[in-house]
C-alpha cells in the first residue's frame, strides 16, 4: 500500500506500525528515514524565525490562502492509495479539506483518513484507525497495549501523590499560548494539577497577567514547532516580561524547557515518553532523568 503522510505524528505512528510511507510532509523527521521521503507539501513560514515574526508570519499567510501548499506533482506521482491528514490546527499542518481537493482534483482513488485527536485516549484511538486502514491491526494492538502499559506505570507512581503543584505549559511564548489538547490529563497523569486550561480544550493565547496571577509552581517551556536551542534563543519573550522574577515557579528553580517540536505538540507514540519527562519534572525521585535534548531545566540553560 502506498501512503502519504501529511503530519510528522501519523508519520510516526505509520512507521511504528512497520509500514514505511512513500511521501512525507515538509517537517516529518522521526524516525531518521522520514528525512529520506519524498515531501509532499510546502510551507510560507521561515521556521528559524523568533517567535514575534513567526505569528506575524503566520497571520499574513493565512489572509494570502494559507500556511501550506500541497504539491500536486508529486501527490499525483506517488499515486498514494491512503493519505493521511489533520483537523486538529490550520497552522500545524496541512488542512483535510485542501488534501481531499487535491485527491479529487487530481483524480486519484486515494483514501483520505484524519486526525483530529485532543487527548491520550484520541491517539489511541487514532494508532488503531491507522493499523486497520494500513492492514496492520494486530501490530496496533500490540503498540497500543505497551503505550497502555506505561501510561498506567506512571499514573500508579505519579497519580496517587497529595503532593500535586500548580503547573503550566506554554506552547508559544509571544503570544504567550497555554498548551491545550491532551496537555492538561497528562499533566494530571502525572502528578499535577493544570488549572489554566480544560481537558481537551484547544492551545489559545493568554494575558500574561493571567500566567502571573496562576502563579505556577512548575512551568515548562516548549513552543510548538521549537527544540531545545531554538526555545532557549527566544527566551527573553518571557523572561524579560513584568513579573516574571516573582513567579514562584522561578523563585524555586522549577521552569524547565522542553522540545515542543518532536514531543509536547507532536501527537504520535512518543508522546508517552513526554508523559514520563512530565512525571520526572513533577516528581523527580520517582522517575528517571530525561534526556537533555528533550528536557533541560532552564537554570542550567543561563549558566551555560
Amino acid at each position: 500500500m502506498n501512503v502519504v503522510s501529511l503530519l510528522p505524528s501519523a508519520t510516526e505512528i505509520v512507521y511504528a506500525l512497520g509500514v514505511e510511507p512513500v511521501g512525507v510532509s515538509h517537517e516529518c523527521d522521526y524516525p531518521p528515514a522520514a528525512n529520506e521521503k519524498p515531501v509532499v507539501n510546502r510551507s510560507s513560514i521561515d521556521p528559524d524565525a523568533s517567535s514575534v515574526e513567526i505569528n506575524e508570519q503566520v497571520a499574513r499567510a493565512e489572509q494570502e490562502g494559507g500556511v501550506y501548499q500541497i504539491d500536486r506533482e508529486t501527490l499525483a506521482r506517488l499515486d498514494p492509495d491512503l493519505v493521511i491528514s489533520q483537523g486538529i490546527c490550520d497552522v500545524c499542518a496541512v488542512d483535510e479539506v485542501q488534501v481531499r481537493e487535491a485527491v479529487d482534483d487530481l483524480g486519484l482513488g486515494a483514501a483520505v483518513l484524519t486526525t483530529d485527536p485532543h487527548s491520550l485516549a484520541d491517539i489511541i484511538a487514532d494508532i488503531e484507525r491507522i493499523g486497520d486502514a494500513l492492514g496492520r491491526s494486530e501490530r496496533a494492538v500490540e503498540l497500543v497495549a505497551d503505550l497502555e502499559r506505561r501510561i498506567d506505570a506512571v499514573e500508579r507512581s505519579a497519580g496517587a501523590t497529595e503532593d500535586r503543584p500548580r503547573t503550566a505549559v506554554l506552547d508559544w511564548l509571544d503570544p504567550v499560548m497555554v498548551a491545550g489538547h491532551w496537555i492538561p490529563g497528562m499533566v494530571d497523569l502525572a502528578g499535577g494539577r493544570y488549572g489554566l486550561a480544560e481537558r481537551g480544550a484547544r492551545s489559545r493565547p493568554r494575558e500574561w497577567e493571567t500566567i502571573r496571577s496562576y502563579d505556577p509552581e512548575v512551568l515548562a517551556l516548549s513552543p510548538c514547532g521549537f527544540d531545545i536551542d531554538q526555545t532557549t534563543e527566544n527566551l527573553t519573550d518571557v523572561t524579560e516580561r513584568e513579573g516574571w522574577d516573582d513567579l514562584t515557579a522561578v523563585q524555586h528553580g522549577e521552569v524547565y524547557v522542553v522540545d515542543g517540536h518532536h514531543y509536547v505538540n507532536r501527537p504520535g507514540p512518543r508522546l508517552i515518553e513526554t508523559l514520563e519527562f512530565l512525571a520526572w519534572i513533577l516528581h523527580p525521585e520517582r522517575f528517571d532523568t530525561p534526556p537533555s535534548d528533550a528536557v533541560r531545566p532552564l537554570s542550567t540553560l543561563e549558566t551555560a
